[in-house]
């Protein structure tokens, strides 16, 4: 990601406009989504409910637009492939414990899922319309053996989950659409489900200029930030530049528990 991109204001009107000028074809789409944006945040003042229908919106095109606002297929298993291809470098083993935040349809979930033993990957999203199509997505590829868990929530408290029982949790593309109180919930509780020498990887949109949003579907946060978040709740945060050097426009992060002197299961 370049120096001008961290720094670019995406929500100004500037921007909006010269955008629009660049690429004239994705204007209707763009003005679709505000639209759409503005009626359901009438309609859902809480972002957890907002974003679950943005979700249901989107799934009802296509499954594979609703998890990356992409209906290529091609696409889809491409991104979902670099994740899994990063993780297992970075150490995922088959006996690892995994909980995938906003799992989708699958899209990594299903290599996770196939590469962990059974009963070991743990996947919830707020989605009941997308997690309908990851269990499509089990099906399609075989999976049922596996006994992936893919659960329904309302927030990122984990309460219903173990203490100290997952090595690995993931979230990629979540916090990008996540307004700082929900990341900061996350944070806040998910060093009691990680296991000693766990980490948690999060993607995430990084501007080094001005924080800001585009509508109510994609936030854009400094690294520092994050990182300050992070340390108030006992965590450590590494910002991962080997990930910068593949094909993705996200950043991504690692979060290991301060007090956490056993070795991490990545490198």
């Amino acid at each position: 990601m370049g120096a001008d991109d961290t720094r670019r204001n995406r929500g100004t009107l500037a921007h909006r406009a010269r955008y629009a000028l660049r690429h004239p074809r994705r204007v209707p789409a763009h003005a679709r989504r505000a639209l759409r944006d503005a009626w359901l945040r009438l309609r859902h003042r809480d972002h957890i409910a907002y974003y679950r229908a943005v979700m249901a919106s989107d799934a009802a095109r296509s499954a594979e637009a609703a998890v990356g606002h992409n209906p290529s297929r091609e696409q889809w298993a491409r991104i979902g492939r670099l994740q899994f291809d990063y993780l297992l470098r970075h150490g995922l083993r088959p006996h690892h414990r995994m909980l995938e935040i906003g799992c989708g349809n699958l899209r990594a979930g299903r290599l996770f899922i196939d590469h962990l033993e059974p009963g070991h990957y743990y996947g919830i999203d707020i989605s009941p319309d997308i997690l309908l199509a990851a269990q499509d997505t089990v099906v399609r590829d075989g999976l049922q053996a596996k006994m992936p868990y893919l659960t329904l929530a309302d927030d990122l408290t984990f309460a219903f989950l173990p203490e100290r029982h997952f090595d690995v949790v993931h979230a990629h593309s979540v916090f990008s659409h996540s307004p700082r109180h929900v990341i900061e919930e996350c944070f806040a509780n998910v060093g009691r489900v990680l296991a000693p020498g766990g980490f948690f990887d999060f993607t995430f949109d990084r501007t080094e200029g001005e924080e800001h949003q585009v509508l109510h579907e994609d936030f854009y946060y400094r690294t520092r930030t994050l990182v300050e978040l992070a340390a108030r709740h006992g965590l450590s945060a590494r910002f991962m530049d080997d990930w910068e050097e593949l094909p993705h426009k996200q950043s991504k992060m690692r979060l290991t528990a301060m007090s956490d002197r056993a070795r991490t299961v990545g490198p």
